[in-house]
């Protein structure tokens, strides 16, 4: 609800007055409300945003144009921008029934327009928004983003807001290497596992990382390493020779949290994952 005044003035000639004022309130009849499905991001992910526009009126509210700022700051000189539209990801529901697709312009800022929210109904606006090299990755960090829904029947905007933040979360990923590629039988062979983190949070011990592996043709004779430091069996890992099932012991392996970095120039967040590197040698 919102207050307005306003104040009348008489002139003649000689003179003038003012009149008293006089004061009233506006009933909005459109409210809106933001909401991200899931209230965490990572890079390269996706974020599903809900704009629920409500009118409590009794009269349709045509042609209404809903903005988003897709979380723009600034930075130096420029905006940048930690969330891009997701191209034909936008769903249109009147009162829970999927409408045709408005006209949407990409942006940034997102741009959706031709929405008709129905007397006494509503309207929700479902799109995906991925996140950018903008987007903070620290794990106290969040992506602030507004909605704002404007038109000819409104007297102002209507704006909703969401907060979202980076997972923080171990994200791990597993590379595996073999050296050489032609062995003679007899020969000795090494695999190599690389194991990435690109999370903010380090996967330690209570992680119960584990690395299995079924080596065929099997080995014997087995070197185990991680980061250099050999490792001993069965406290550390284990190896059937009979099957060729190789395993790491749960929590022996640890991999340190992503590095993250701010270009001073652009404003773009680069990650450097965190890494743990085992060895398994052994005679073929």
């Amino acid at each position: 609800m919102a207050t307005f005044t306003n104040q009348a003035r008489l002139t003649y000639t000689g003179g003038s007055a003012a009149s008293n004022i006089t004061v009233g309130e506006l009933v909005e009849v459109l409210t809106a409300t933001k909401t991200a499905v899931v209230p965490n991001y990572e890079r390269g992910g996706t974020v599903t945003y809900l704009i629920t526009l409500t009118n409590t009126g009794t009269t349709a509210l045509t042609n209404l144009t809903v903005t988003d700022d897709l979380g723009g700051y600034t930075f130096g000189a420029n905006t940048v921008y930690p969330l891009a539209y997701t191209a034909g990801s936008v769903r249109y529901y009147q009162n829970g029934a999927l409408q045709a697709a408005p006209a949407v312009t990409a942006g940034p800022p997102l741009t959706i327009s031709g929405i008709t929210v129905p007397a006494g109904g509503n309207v929700t606006l479902a799109y995906e928004a991925a996140a950018t090299e903008f987007a903070p990755l620290a794990a106290e960090s969040t992506v602030v983003n507004t909605a704002t829904a404007a038109g000819a029947g409104l007297a102002n905007p209507v704006t909703a807001t969401e907060t979202v933040s980076p997972l923080s979360a171990a994200q791990l990923a597993i590379n595996k290497a073999l050296s050489p590629t032609t062995v003679t039988e007899n020969g000795q062979l090494t695999y190599t596992f690389t194991v990435q983190n690109s999370g903010s949070t380090a996967a330690d011990a209570a992680a119960n990382v584990v690395i299995t592996d079924t080596f065929d043709p099997r080995l014997s004779n087995l070197t185990v390493t991680l980061n250099g430091t050999a490792l001993t069996a069965p406290t550390q890992y284990t190896y059937d020779a009979a099957t060729g099932l190789f395993s790491t012991v749960a929590g022996v392996v640890t991999v340190p949290a992503a590095t993250v970095t701010q270009d001073p120039a652009t404003g773009a967040y680069s990650i450097v994952p965190g890494t743990a590197t085992i060895t398994v040698t052994g005679t073929v």
